[in-house]
């Protein structure tokens, strides 16, 4: 048994909890993969740093991927693959610096119309002063934006779990920040015409982020529909709006409206798979990104219908296109399989916590079951290096695959290998 107490920046002592190790953090919900709770442990001007963080960060992610799908594109030309090519027609008529100042609008239009909302509501249903209602609300707009999931309060979005003027505009803000500025960017450029006009990779992020939120929502309202400790004591809209609100927070922000650590193991299972597909690319969301796990699902289809192409929809896909899904989704797993089996040698905790803390690490999410401050120095710095390189490794990954074009001069005799 393990004694926590936490000093918060009034000098004020958190009444101490007693937590089973074995069993994870159960009786305080945290903000993410934090030691110490962000809105407590800090002072204003430490929060502001953090925020600071936040926003270079989810800028300067953004831009560069943006910048790299530009040079991508400018680089293979006409036969580039549908991914990368896709993208590429956005922005080739584009400089740099206007698509830097388009991803800045973008950005603090976003940010700017969410904080608008929690702070009037902040203000006005919570009686907030207004001081705190705008630095608050300023605070999670952008956090949610920039998928980080800190927020001030020890109990992350549990206290408005039930409020719809809360909770809608962190998942709207969530959804928007994790789609990517270049789909965005077709969508404004087709506003007043269909989705035909849509590039193959807005299609697929577009329609597969809509499957992946609706098929979360109803698989976790599913399992915890009579979780007491989790949807279970609340009405039916209540239920539907926390569902709805931790699935569409698992594949990119931290942010939780239910304890996580009293979630059944399949309701940590979805989540797990949730957070590891993750967002669009060039967004501010982590994990391998929805295009790749649609790559690898056409690819499975094609191979059972016998095709001897990969299609998706009104375009073939190149064989460099499937090599690097393929690549980036397999040391993905790669990375969190080592990691998982690193934690569980250096910590106590069960299987699907530990699987929980390394795939929410990987995918840059940052929920957490509660061990992350009972892990030991070495299982944080394992964490620490799995949430850059997760953060990093698609986007460098990715780029360097598409633009490495090594030809060969000659080619050796083809053979077949056994399978299954």
């Amino acid at each position: 048994m393990v004694r926590h107490v936490v000093l918060t920046r009034r000098d004020r002592e958190v009444p101490a909890v007693d937590d089973e190790l074995v069993e994870g953090d159960g009786g305080r919900d945290v903000t993410g993969l934090v030691t110490v709770d962000t809105g407590t442990h800090w002072s204003t001007f430490g929060e502001l740093v953090i925020l600071g963080l936040i926003q270079v960060g989810g800028l300067g992610v953004m831009s560069v991927a943006t910048l790299l799908v530009m040079l991508i594109g400018r680089r293979l030309g006409a036969s580039a693959g549908v991914l990368t090519q896709a993208e590429a027609r956005s922005f080739t008529a584009r400089t740099p610096g206007q698509v830097l100042v388009g991803v800045l609008r973008f950005t603090l239009a976003v940010e700017v119309a969410t904080a608008l909302v929690l702070t009037a509501r902040l203000r006005i249903t919570y009686h907030e002063d207004w001081g705190g209602a705008l630095y608050s609300g300023i605070f999670h707009a952008i956090s949610a934006f920039n998928n980080a999931g800190f927020g001030l309060l020890p109990d992350s979005a549990v206290q408005w779990a039930e409020d719809p003027w809360m909770c809608v505009p962190l998942m709207l803000s969530v959804m928007v920040g994790g789609l990517g500025f270049p789909v965005w960017w077709e969508l404004f450029r087709h506003w007043r015409e269909p989705y035909r006009r849509w590039t193959i990779h807005a299609t697929i992020t577009i329609w597969g982020s809509i499957a992946l939120w609706i098929g979360g929502t109803a698989l976790l309202a599913a399992f915890e529909w009579d979780n007491e400790q989790t949807l279970g004591p609340r009405g039916t809209g209540g239920k539907w709006l926390a569902a709805a609100f931790q699935s569409v927070v698992a594949r990119t922000a931290g942010f939780n409206s239910v304890d996580i650590s009293a979630l059944h193991q399949e309701s940590l299972l979805l989540l797990d798979g949730l957070m590891f597909i993750g967002g669009g690319s060039a967004g501010t969301a982590g994990g391998i990104k929805v295009a790749t796990f649609a790559i690898l699902g056409f690819v499975i289809w094609a191979e059972l219908r016998g095709e001897p192409t990969v299609r998706v929809l009104t375009r073939r896909l190149s064989a460099a296109n499937l090599r690097q899904a393929l690549t980036v989704a397999l040391l993905g797993t790669g990375l969190v399989v080592a990691a998982t089996g690193a934690l569980c040698v250096l910590t106590p905790f069960r299987l699907d916590a530990v699987l929980f803390e390394a795939v929410s690490a990987f995918a840059t999410v940052g929920m957490s079951t509660g061990i992350t401050a009972d892990v030991p120095p070495t299982g944080q710095l394992i964490l620490i290096a799995l949430m850059f390189l997760g953060r990093l490794g698609p986007i460098t990954l990715g780029a360097a695959l598409a633009l490495r074009n090594r030809p060969r001069r000659f080619e050796v005799p083809e053979e077949r290998i056994l399978v299954g």
